[in-house]
């Protein structure tokens, strides 16, 4: 979670043509599967895609991430730069101390990623759904870990087989002290 403070502003309101005064506040904000999901059925597109977002898309995404209640809706257009390179900061930011060797989540790199197929993640991976409120990244890591943990092991080749079977059986000779 992250807490931003937004200044007081006054600012003329150029669609009602009338100033307008915003008061200061904090905002709590949680980027989450439940805010992604929140802003995805309002756009109709994917949120994780490469694709920039607008001002109006970015400005929603940060509302769809509130869990302060009763919020002036006029706040959110009195954010500063500042204050959007600090949720940018916090949504980008791992998250996490756990590392992986290859790209992609799941294995699955090219697909496009939603809401719904991380909820997917979830419920094959037996995920709680109480995870969905972790900030997204925490969460697509321990996506990630399950589906690792979970793949079979790999099958070993004919000459590993053969080489490991040897040395077992060296060491088996010298614990013994026989010679077959």
């Amino acid at each position: 979670m992250i807490r931003i403070a937004i200044p007081s502003l006054e600012r003329f309101d150029e669609a009602r043509q009338m100033f307008v005064c915003t008061r200061e506040q904090t905002l709590q904000l949680e980027h989450s599967l439940v805010s992604i999901s929140k802003w995805e059925s309002r756009w109709c597109r994917a949120f994780l895609d490469k694709k920039d977002k607008t001002y109006e898309e970015t400005i929603d995404y940060v509302r769809c991430m509130t869990i302060t209640q009763n919020v002036d809706p006029l706040v959110y257009h009195s954010l500063t730069d500042e204050n959007i390179a600090d949720i940018e900061r916090y949504i980008n930011a791992p998250m996490t101390a756990t590392c992986f060797s290859g790209d992609g989540v799941c294995g699955v790199s090219r697909e496009k990623i939603t809401a719904e197929l991380i909820y997917y993640w979830m419920i094959s991976l037996n995920i709680p759904f109480e995870c969905q409120k972790w900030h997204l990244n925490r969460l697509i890591t321990l996506i990630r870990v399950c589906d690792i943990k979970n793949r079979p092991p790999k099958r070993m080749s004919r000459n590993s087989i053969m080489r490991r079977n040897s040395a077992l059986n060296a060491k088996r000779r010298r614990q013994l002290n026989t010679r077959g």
